[in-house]
């Protein structure tokens, strides 16, 4: 630990030394005023390194730049906002000290210096300095930790083609629907690209996530419903889980975010459907009673739209699980509506 010792008077500054190198405290520098005190902390540098001493011992009584101009000067330095020091004074000097703790000093020491008090208080001084140094050092090292596991975690939890939430955060939300007063109806969608992997195989990994993240851009200026929650998949795949939404608004929500994609007429030379990126989008609405129900409408969508594009693309397909609110609490029968590019239905 290194000890600084501010005096004007060489013998005060020995003997302070000498009582400090008794009890083991190696490390001493010395200096002879308040200006040359500042000038070896280099205070007021706010490039300069860590703080080169642990503790200080600073006279009150110097000529030029008294104790407790240099303590406050020293404290305006972010690097010595902790450093602990303390003061030398006369015993009639009270209210000089009284200055000195405003200016920011921690403890004091009467001259005649006696060396058992000295160095009792730099003691405790140096305990109290190296137990926050630790624990400064420990809450470093746990932003540092969060900070990354923040970062760790944000990637993991969207998607960076498409800044949406990742389809595993979704899967998650819905998995942890629960029951309310009653059964709550759900619609989940899911949306692919149409032959968006020929995109990728023929123009490059960069172009395909282009087109996902203008579709992306598209889809979140669409009004949607407080709590409706959009994620996409790795492949490219985007889910929308809208709570409480039914099955008729579904279905028109559905055909918009299929006509928002065809309206942002995108080339896609691998489209076989037209010379445009088009969509495919399935939804299915049900009753939700657990996670295990929402889960299953998920699974149900994620087939459904993947039947629709194999069988061509370019449609919509709206399925009703049996005992689904279509609309104000009325019960329908499960059906089935596909419309394709002619749009006709089934």
């Amino acid at each position: 630990m290194r000890i600084l010792v501010v005096d004007d008077s060489e013998d005060s500054r020995d003997l302070a030394e000498g009582a400090l190198l008794s009890a083991g405290y190696s490390d001493i520098v010395t200096a002879a005023s308040g200006w040359e005190a500042l000038k070896l902390l280099d205070a007021g540098n706010t490039g300069a390194d860590a703080a080169p001493v642990d503790l200080m011992l600073l006279d009150i009584i110097m000529p030029e730049m008294d104790g407790v101009e240099a303590c406050a000067r020293i404290r305006n330095d972010a690097r010595y906002a902790d450093l602990p020091i303390i003061m030398v004074t006369a015993v009639d000097d009270m209210n000089a000290l009284s200055n000195a703790f405003v200016a920011g000093a921690n403890d004091y020491v009467t001259k005649p210096v006696n060396r058992i008090e000295l160095v009792a208080r730099v003691r405790a001084a140096l305990r109290l300095k190296q137990e926050l140094d630790r624990r400064q050092a420990r809450e470093r090292e746990l932003l540092a930790f969060l900070s990354g596991w923040g970062d760790r975690y944000a990637a993991q939890s969207v998607d960076a083609a498409t800044g949406l939430l990742a389809g595993e955060v979704a899967e998650a939300y819905i998995a942890a629907a629960r029951r309310g007063s009653g059964e709550d109806v759900m619609s989940i969608f899911a949306l692919t690209l149409d032959r968006l992997d020929g995109c990728r195989a023929a123009e490059g990994e960069a172009a395909a996530r282009d087109v996902l993240a203008q579709v992306a851009r598209a889809l979140r200026r669409l009004p949607a419903a407080v709590g409706t929650t959009a994620a996409a998949y790795r492949n490219g795949m985007i889910i929308v889980v809208a709570p409480e939404l039914g099955a008729l608004p579904a279905r028109e929500f559905a055909e918009s975010l299929h006509t928002t994609v065809r309206k942002l007429r995108l080339p896609n030379s691998e489209s076989v459907a037209s010379d445009y990126v088009s969509a495919s989008v399935a939804v299915v609405t049900g009753r939700v009673k657990a996670g295990h129900d929402a889960i299953s409408l998920l699974t149900q969508a994620i087939a459904r739209v993947q039947q629709a594009a194999i069988s061509g693309g370019d449609r919509v397909v709206a399925a009703v699980a049996a005992g689904a609110v279509a609309r104000s609490g009325q019960s329908v029968a499960e059906s089935l509506v596909v419309k394709g590019t002619a749009g006709a239905s089934a």
